[in-house]
C-alpha cells in the first residue's frame, strides 16, 4: 500500500502506473468517504474475493462508523437477482454509527448516489437463532420488529457493470439507516402470517405515495431472508449474536428530494401499526 506522500509523487510522475499500483480497497474506502462514485473494484470479481474485499472495506470504515452491529440482506427479489447475475440474495455489514434515530435530519447529498428505501429490521434476541430451521424457530429467537428506512448509497461508477459480487464487495451499498417504532415479536403462526401480509407504504410529507408492498415482497416472506442469512453466514463460520440488527431487504427505493420528509408505515402487525420518518435538508 502506498503512503499518501508516495501516491502524490506517483500521480505526478505517472498517473496510469500509480493507479495500477494503488490498493483497490483503500481506493474504495477513500471514494466512499469522499462520497464519490468508485470503480476501484472490478465487476468481474468472484463472490469469494468480493466477501474478502468487503471484510477489508468494512474494517477500513470502522474508525469513522464504529463497530459492526448486524447485517443487511440485499437482492431479495428474483428480478433484482437476475439483473445482477446471481441466483440468491447477498449480504453486507451494518456499522454502529450508520444507525440513526427516528425523525433524523440528513443532508440530501449524504452519498455519491443516495437513495431512500422502505425496509425492515429485526433484532436478534437469543443466540439459539443460529440453530433455527423453520420460520417459527426464527421468531422464537427474535426480540423486535423495527420500522426502518435505509439510506443506501449506490456508489458504483456509471461505467461499471453492476453484478452481485461487485455489490457484495462494496458492502451492498450500506451508508445510513433510520430506526423507528418497534413491536415485540410473538412466536406464533398468526405472527408468521402477519409478517407476510403486512402492508409497507412509503409516503412523503405531502402524503404522496411512492411505493406500497407486502412483507411477501422480501423472498416471499421476511423470515426467509433470515433463514438465508443464517445459512450464508454458516458457510463462513459466522453466527448471529443477541442484539444484532438485521435489515431484511428493500421493498421500494427512490432518490431523496431536498426539504422533503419521507415516512414508511407498516400496517397489519400485532401491536402495530408502526412507522419511521426521515427529513432531508435543503
Amino acid at each position: 500500500m502506498l503512503s499518501f506522500k508516495a501516491r502524490f509523487v506517483c500521480l505526478l510522475a505517472s498517473p496510469a502506473l500509480c493507479l495500477a499500483a494503488a490498493d483497490p480497497v483503500q481506493q474504495l474506502a477513500e471514494d466512499y468517504l469522499a462520497r464519490r462514485p468508485s470503480n476501484a473494484i472490478s465487476s468481474d470479481t468472484t463472490m469469494a474475493d468480493a466477501l474478502r474485499i468487503q471484510g477489508q472495506f468494512v474494517s477500513a470504515l470502522a474508525e469513522k462508523f464504529g463497530k459492526p452491529v448486524g447485517y443487511k440482506v440485499g437482492l431479495v427479489t428474483k428480478e433484482a437477482q437476475e439483473k445482477s447475475g446471481v441466483t440468491s440474495p447477498i449480504r453486507g455489514v451494518l456499522l454502529e454509527k450508520m444507525m440513526l434515530r427516528d425523525h433524523a435530519e440528513v443532508a440530501v447529498d449524504f452519498g455519491a448516489k443516495p437513495l431512500v428505501e422502505a425496509d425492515l429490521v429485526v433484532v436478534v434476541g437469543d443466540r439459539d437463532i443460529n440453530n433455527a430451521a423453520t420460520q417459527l424457530d426464527v421468531l422464537r429467537n427474535l426480540k423486535e420488529i423495527v420500522a426502518f428506512i435505509e439510506l443506501p448509497d449506490s456508489s458504483i461508477a456509471a461505467n461499471q457493470r453492476v453484478t452481485g459480487p461487485l455489490l457484495t464487495a462494496v458492502n451492498v451499498g450500506a451508508r445510513y439507516g433510520v430506526l423507528g417504532q418497534r413491536v415485540p415479536v410473538k412466536a406464533t403462526p398468526a405472527f408468521v402470517e402477519a409478517l407476510e401480509k403486512m402492508q409497507i407504504n412509503l409516503v412523503d410529507g405531502t402524503g404522496k405515495e411512492h411505493g406500497k408492498a407486502t412483507g411477501a415482497t422480501i423472498l416471499e416472506h421476511p423470515v426467509n431472508a433470515i433463514l438465508w442469512l443464517l445459512e450464508d453466514l454458516n458457510k463462513d463460520g459466522k453466527e448471529l449474536r443477541p442484539g444484532d440488527l438485521l435489515s431484511l431487504g428493500s421493498v421500494k427505493a427512490i432518490p431523496p428530494e431536498p426539504g422533503q420528509t419521507y415516512t414508511v408505515k407498516y400496517e397489519g402487525l400485532p401491536g402495530g401499526p408502526i412507522s419511521v420518518s426521515v427529513k432531508f435538508l435543503k
